[in-house]
């Protein structure tokens, strides 16, 4: 079967070759998928680059997420799950095979069913940006009723997080970086949108949140946000990050910080507990049957277009998940 394998880091252009390998067969508890889209996110191109240290394997098939259809599966797997459209997740997560190929073999929980009506595409954009999201949004119990900060509105997380916030009963408030970007997140659904290099975006903040500020933050930057956070954060309010590339030890006020009774989550999507993982799955299923949540992506390459793909999101000029296609008959 056709793959896209690297054995060492470097540029994409480089290191990224599409060869024929061996297919991989389902062990117990696995299912054996055909991919139809594997999704391309900026943790997948920092550890192809090298930025995340050096391989952990001889050669890596990369990408963690996408979606497909179930063509087998391994002992003590129900065969009724043949046949099945999948959304894949964390399929590349310390195995050195994802889903940039024809067929890989994963543990059956980490291919979700898709709803009837759920396009393949679709299913692709969601693995890490959904649960993500989800994570930050919920893991400290309900929104409803309160304003949620999300920073990068036009991301992959933050798009996620707004739709998401949104069904959650919450009045949403994002930032972005310019007047695309804002129409995307208007389309989303924020209520509010902040052009963060904006003189005054901390008083459009804490205007549109009205008296209080705002209840919860979905951060993307912890701390090239952090002043920010800081003046428009309700007391007792909680921060979910995600990131903070800009700033990655970032100096930390400790003390006013803890007089606001501040709420601060780390959220790693690859690790986050087995329950929330599960939790986040079903409301994820619950918003795809009814129409209310849709991935967004930017393009869809093909496989023998990888690098280039790959280079599309390094630049980091795209709205949406950037795609891979891989098989067109699933």
């Amino acid at each position: 079967m056709k793959a896209a394998v690297y054995q060492d880091t470097g540029p994409a252009k480089e290191v990224l070759h599409i060869v024929d390998v061996p297919e991989p067969t389902p062990g117990p508890g696995e299912v054996l998928v055909r991919v139809a889209f594997s999704a391309i996110h900026p943790s997948d191109v920092k550890i192809r680059s090298g930025a995340r240290g050096p391989l952990a394997f001889s050669q890596v098939v990369p990408h963690s997420d996408g979606a497909g259809r179930i063509v087998a599966v391994g002992f003590g797997v129900d065969e009724a799950r043949i046949g099945q459209r999948v959304w894949l997740w964390n399929a590349a997560w310390k195995r050195a095979h994802g889903t940039a190929a024809e067929l890989v073999a994963l543990p059956s929980e980490q291919a979700v069913q898709l709803p009837k009506d759920c396009d393949i595409e679709n299913g692709a954009t969601l693995g890490i940006p959904a649960v993500t999201a989800h994570r930050c949004l919920f893991s400290d119990g309900p929104i409803a009723g309160q304003t949620v900060l999300v920073t990068g509105g036009a991301g992959t997380v933050g798009s996620m997080a707004i739709q998401m916030a949104k069904r959650g009963g919450a009045q949403v408030i994002t930032t972005v970086s310019g007047e695309e970007k804002a129409r995307h997140a208007r389309e989303m659904g924020a209520d509010h949108v902040v052009n963060y290099r904006d003189k005054d975006a901390i008083d459009q903040i804490l205007s549109a949140a009205g008296r209080g500020g705002v209840h919860r933050v979905v951060e993307v930057e912890f701390g090239g946000n952090l002043s920010v956070t800081q003046a428009v954060l309700a007391e007792g309010g909680t921060v979910a990050t995600y990131g903070s590339m800009a700033s990655p030890e970032p100096s930390f006020p400790f003390y006013p910080l803890m007089f606001m009774n501040l709420n601060l989550r780390m959220v790693f999507a690859y690790t986050i507990p087995e329950a929330a993982h599960r939790a986040a799955e079903a409301d994820i299923a619950k918003w795809l049957a009814e129409g209310s949540l849709r991935g967004v992506f930017s393009e869809a390459f093909e496989l023998v277009d990888i690098s280039s793909a790959h280079e599309s999101v390094e630049a980091g000029e795209r709205i949406g998940v950037t795609l891979l296609r891989v098989s067109e008959d699933i």
